[in-house]
């Protein structure tokens, strides 16, 4: 076979240098949804699934998942439109056995008819769980208006219709016609893979030939659709779309469908366009659309997935986040947009303005670090299969050549008589008779208005408030290494306390990159939450510079109080944060901007709601921790009505008691970092960080409420066990029942039950107090809520047995694993940063936490983890059963309405989610006590301290 690799080594003397303890592998075949057979949509998506079932000589149907976890690893798997990426990471001592167990896959896979059954339902899950996704759904909507029969109109997704049911009723056989297209399409010659270890190149090459040779090579052109250009091409392109979106939110996405432009990546034209087209400062489309409080965000360009870049077109849009106003001025809106592109047009490509883009990403691309490797392979692999050899590692980032003919041959496309316009709005309910096959996206079609379309044909004068942005003056220019000032320390030390604050410091001594990163804090609610937004918004314009040129910041209303971030190369980075700290000592806001962000504030705390997930989170927070608002409670505040003059109240309040803690960590010395506290004062009374948690009663409780967004089919369940208040002894305890209980969860409620696609175990810290819950999504068109938790009961009580006859050698060699993943050393200096402002953050300042965990874990014996399961699990346990319930036949709910398509939302619900509809158990769950009033439930229950984690 003949298949091309690529073998990534770091010596240990490599600044970047790679983990120690893992190693990391992916595969790109070059194959995807385009090369689905016409009669069974979705097949490649299947196959990705059908290949990790088993394989001729690892016949076990779970084998390569198990093993995985075993010893610290992970894997997964994509789709896309003319390639599928495979990619798993294991730790250093199994790699090679791990890698050929992975390329089984690919020389012989089993793909037993039982698992093609059970599969076919995970695939189904996974359709189900993205219907109400507006991005998937546009997606879908957007390759219906392609050209009949062109690959761009496939359903790729695939699901119990497409694979199962059609099928069936054809009398195709899937599981003949599946591996037919594995052997078409599962070829050497169309794979391209990417290793990363520390082993010598020699060796990874002798391994990787040894092992992938027996992939087979049936010798076949790969397949080419280059010849299938302009997809959209057709009548039906150039219109305006009036969309229903699920959330609640109006968006104009404006799109443009050009010519392929991969052969261009040295000069990456649509990349140079859209920088200046989301250009966020002075002079951009959004600057002049915020003044008009039409819009709140612009996103523009092309994603460089498979949908938006293939071999037959190149997506460019631009997809704008509009304001109540903006909606209902979205001609205009879009008539500054096609204004913008005419100035471009008229100027043509500036080569300062491309230099000055060239720059920033050589800097971003000589002095990055080491990005997530499993991403990196991945990356690598995908390369393969786009660029020339000496461009696998760069083709995708640099700009390498400034060539105006190729940027303005795409600009001179973006015009008003090509574009396809795309409105979502929920006002649009009731006035969109058409229906997308796949995910019911509801619709209508119309042409744009001809007082619009004239003035778009005509001159398009230019605005006197659009023009190029200025020289860029947060680039930076100075990355010389820092000289420590103060002896270099493992942890964070305390280098200020005072009045107004305390400083944590670190200087980077490991990673040595001329970069750093500062972090502080402060309060919270509804007004904080709005106060935020517009701080982020004042701040956007003249803060905008910075982020292009790589100084990232993020303002964030976290529960503990403001956090404000800010990374990139230390040379500027005082001066970014200076500007966002002025903004917060001068804060102030319009009454129209007020408006804008209120309304937006309700919005997102919809969309929040609408989704299964974040419902029950919320659900189970709002029962564990005393005293906290719901989502709910905060989404009626803003329908209450807020004023400008409560917010300027609460700011002001929150200015005067202003007490910041922050980490300083990276290329500074730490006299620079101690400027950081210059603006902050004293705090009158110390404010507790951390909730106090409820006491859950000794016996089974359900909170069971329907689920928020009308028609949607997804629900969740979470089976939560609360262990209380202890240490060091009973995390690692908790971490490692965890790590152990991953893949048989997996196997017993995915793999066997086919309860949904996804079932997962967490180890949860409630401020304090532990637990362990595990998690399944499923929907109400297959299975009732209350047979799901049947069904997680009966996989812990298999758990349990399991744990019981445990061999102390199989024991032993799970505690080494996670020791081994926890020892890992970390590969960028964010990693760490993360980690020790988590201690700053929660006020616990155990910054050897994780060493700590290492020696608990070593010392954990058989015998505790047995008892400790047992004992949380029994009669005495403290059990909390959260049920979010979706729309369908398994909850006795009547056949959706014209409109409800079981995957989106009645826009009948808009703005009706300020309370919760508690639903009573069935007799299946006799044995639960149910919740039908959160508080008062908690309000008889006792209150644990508040504690953390020291000891």
């Amino acid at each position: 076979s003949t298949i091309n690799y690529s073998t990534i080594n770091y010596s240990t003397e490599c600044k970047l240098s790679s983990d120690a303890g893992k190693r990391w592998s992916a595969l790109c075949i070059a194959v995807g949804s385009f090369s689905d057979p016409d009669d069974l949509p979705g097949l490649a998506h299947f196959l990705e699934h059908m290949v990790f079932m088993g394989s001729v000589k690892y016949p076990s149907e779970n084998g390569f998942d198990a093993f995985l976890k075993k010893h610290g690893g992970s894997d997964n798997a994509s789709t896309d439109c003319e390639r599928t990426i495979f990619q798993f990471d294991v730790q250093r001592k199994h790699f090679k056995e791990a890698l050929d167990r992975w390329a089984q896959f690919f020389i012989c896979p089993l793909m037993i008819k039982d698992a093609i059954e059970r599969e076919v339902e995970a695939v189904d899950s996974e359709y189900q769980l993205a219907k109400p996704s507006d991005s998937h759904r546009k997606e879908m909507l957007f390759g219906s208006l392609a050209k009949p029969n062109h690959p761009m109109s496939k359903f790729c997704w695939g699901n119990a219709q497409t694979l199962k049911t059609e099928p069936k009723n054809k009398k195709i056989n899937v599981y003949e016609r599946l591996r037919e297209f594995w052997k078409r399409h599962y070829s050497a010659h169309y794979m391209t893979l990417a290793v990363q270890s520390k082993e010598k190149l020699d060796t990874l090459e002798q391994w990787v030939r040894e092992i992938f040779s027996e992939v087979p090579n049936n010798g076949l052109p790969k397949p080419d659709f280059s010849d299938l250009l302009d997809p959209f091409d057709t009548p039906v392109f150039n219109k305006l779309y009036r969309v229903v979106p699920v959330r609640k939110v109006h968006a104009l996405t404006i799109t443009w469908a050009l010519p392929p432009q991969e052969k261009h990546y040295r000069v990456k034209p649509l990349h140079y366009i859209a920088w200046l087209i989301g250009h966020e400062g002075a002079g951009s489309i959004l600057s002049l659309l915020r003044k008009k409080c039409w819009a709140v965000a612009l996103f523009g360009g092309n994603s460089e997935t498979g949908f938006d870049q293939n071999s037959t077109y190149s997506i460019f849009s631009i997809s704008i986040t509009l304001t109540d106003e903006g909606f209902h001025n979205f001609y205009q809106v879009a008539h500054l947009v096609f204004q913008y592109l005419r100035m471009l047009q008229t100027l043509g490509p500036q080569q300062r303005i491309y230099e000055e883009i060239q720059k920033i990403e050589e800097n971003e691309f000589h002095y990055q670090e080491q990005t997530d490797p499993i991403e990196y392979v991945e990356d690598v692999c995908e390369n393969m299969q786009l660029f020339p050899k000496e461009d696998f590692l760069t083709g995708d980032q640099l700009m390498f050549e400034f060539k105006p003919e190729v940027i303005s041959a795409a600009l001179n496309l973006l015009i008003p008589d090509k574009a396809n316009l795309l409105l979502l709005s929920p006002e649009h309910e009731g006035k969109c008779p058409l229906k997308e096959k796949w995910f019911g996206t509801q619709y209508s079609v119309e042409d744009v208005e001809p007082e619009w379309q004239q003035r778009w044909t005509g001159a398009l004068d230019p605005h006197l408030q659009l023009r190029l942005p200025e020289e860029n003056q947060f680039i930076a220019t100075d990355f010389s290494l820092k000289t420590a000032d103060c002896p270099d320390t493992d942890y964070p030390v305390r280098i200020s306390s005072s009045d107004r604050g305390c400083l944590w410091y670190k200087k980077d001594n490991k990673f040595k990159i001329p970069k750093g990163t500062e972090t502080s804090c402060s309060c919270s609610l509804v007004l904080f939450d709005l106060f935020v937004n517009i701080l982020v918004h004042n701040v956007a314009e003249p803060a905008y510079e910075a982020d292009v040129a790589q100084l990232e910041y993020k303002l964030v209303a976290g529960e503990y109080g403001l956090v404000i971030k800010v990374k990139g190369f230390n040379h500027k980075l005082p001066l970014l944060f200076n500007l966002i700290v002025d903004h917060l000592a001068d804060f102030s806001t319009a009454p129209d901007v007020f408006a804008m962000f209120a309304e937006q504030l309700k919005k997102t705390y919809f969309n929040i709601l609408i989704k299964p997930e974040k419902l029950g989170k919320d659900v189970r927070l709002l029962v564990l921790e005393h005293a906290r608002w719901s989502m709910i409670q905060k989404y009626q505040a803003v329908v209450d009505g807020l004023s400008v003059d409560e917010l300027m109240e609460f700011v002001n309040s929150f200015k005067r008691e202003l007490f910041a803690e922050g980490l300083v960590q990276g290329n500074f010395t730490s006299m620079e970092s101690v400027q950081f506290l210059q603006y902050f004062q004293k705090l009158s009374v110390e404010v507790p960080v951390l909730f106090r948690v409820v006491e859950l009663p000794q016996k089974h409780h359900l909170c069971k409420v329907k689920s928020l967004n009308k028609g949607d089919a997804n629900s969740e369940v979470t089976v939560y066990y609360q262990v209380t208040t202890l240490h060091f002894n009973t995390q690692t305890i908790l971490m490692y029942g965890g790590m152990h209980m991953e893949e048989p969860c997996f196997d017993f409620l995915r793999t066997k039950e086919t309860l949904g696609y996804h079932v997962y175990p967490t180890c949860r810290n409630t401020s304090g107090v532990l637990g362990f819950s595990v998690t399944v999504e499923t929907q109400a068109t297959k299975f009732n809520t209350e047979l799901v938790e049947l069904k997680i009961e009966e996989f812990l009580q298999s758990f349990g047995e399991k744990m019981s006859s445990l061999s102390d050698e199989a024991f032993r060699s799970q505690v080494t694993a996670l020791v081994k993943l926890k020892g890992c050393e970390d590969t960028h200096l964010g990693e760490e940063v993360d980690r020790n402002w988590t201690e700053v953050l929660t006020q616990q300042y155990i910054f050897n936490r994780l060493s700590r965990e290492i020696d608990a874990l070593k010392l954990m014996t058989k015998a505790e983890l047995v008892s400790w399961f047992m004992v949380h699990r029994g009669e005495t346990s403290r059990k909390l059963s959260v049920h979010v319930v979706g729309f369908g036949p398994e909850e006795n709910d009547p056949p959706a309405a014209e409109g409800e398509d079981g995957g989106g939302s009645s826009a009948s619900l808009y703005g009706e989610v300020s309370r919760l509809t508690f639903l009573s158990p069935s007799q299946t769950l006799t044995t639960a006590t149910a919740i039908m009033d959160i508080r008062a439930f908690t309000s008889a229950l006792n209150l644990y301290p508040y504690h953390k984690i020291l000891k």
